[in-house]
């Protein structure tokens, strides 16, 4: 399997405070079950002059501006100068990071969002992994559970690797976009700095500096 699926490969683990988690597995996908555990472990270890802790293990930062509309569920930690807007539904086991944009009527489960993230606008986020400054366009989301609910495999042509897992969405390297209005199917892995054009759909890995067109039509972008 190749290793552009990788943490290593994937993400700038500097922008998130996920960091430790991540160091300790090789694949993305292997640490969604530890989300809610390291959750609760740091939201005791943030400092009181920079976050709120609110209701059950829910944990915002003061320069956060988080709309009355809004729903956190715990455990939850929302990052500096992150915005939640109108209507956002956090589901629970969410560590979204810092500068990031959680939008209108936009749903997390299960996922961390590193620093600058934006799902802006009616996408569903769950057992995911965005990267750094990884964008999703409006009405684009994850599908996290196949038709047959079987676990989930992480398909690269013609390896396979097994996730042990019913429940894996997108892991997004940092730089990622989405175009709006794309589904982005189980065990769906896209390398850094890579582009999805809307309406896709898109399954697999997409190699990092890619422009995924459609399916079968992957280009490598020119610098």
């Amino acid at each position: 399997m190749s290793n552009e699926i990788t943490i290593k490969e994937l993400y700038s683990l500097e922008h998130t405070l996920a960091k430790p988690l991540l160091e300790k597995y090789t694949y993305p996908w292997e640490a969604l079950a530890d989300i809610k555990d390291v959750i609760l472990a740091l939201g005791e270890t943030l400092p009181a002059d920079e976050y709120d802790k609110v209701g059950d293990n829910v944990w915002i930062a003061k320069s956060a501006k988080v709309a009355p509309t809004a729903y956190i569920n715990g455990p939850a930690i929302i990052g500096r100068d992150t915005e939640v807007r109108h209507c956002a539904f956090i589901r629970g086991n969410a560590l979204v990071g810092d500068g990031a944009v959680v939008g209108n009527s936009t749903e997390l489960k299960n996922v961390i969002l590193f620093d600058k993230v934006q799902v802006p606008h009616y996408n569903y986020v769950g057992d995911s992994i965005l990267g750094y400054r990884a964008h999703m366009g409006a009405g684009s989301i994850t599908s996290n559970v196949k038709s047959d609910k079987k676990n989930v495999v992480i398909k690269d042509g013609a390896e396979e690797i097994a996730t042990g897992r019913k429940k894996v969405g997108a892991m997004l390297g940092d730089d990622v976009e989405v175009g709006c209005g794309s589904v982005l199917n189980p065990g769906t892995v896209v390398g850094k700095n890579s582009n999805i054009y809307p309406l896709s759909m898109v399954r697999g890995v997409v190699k990092a500096n890619s422009i995924y067109k459609k399916q079968g039509e992957i280009v490598a972008k020119h610098e």
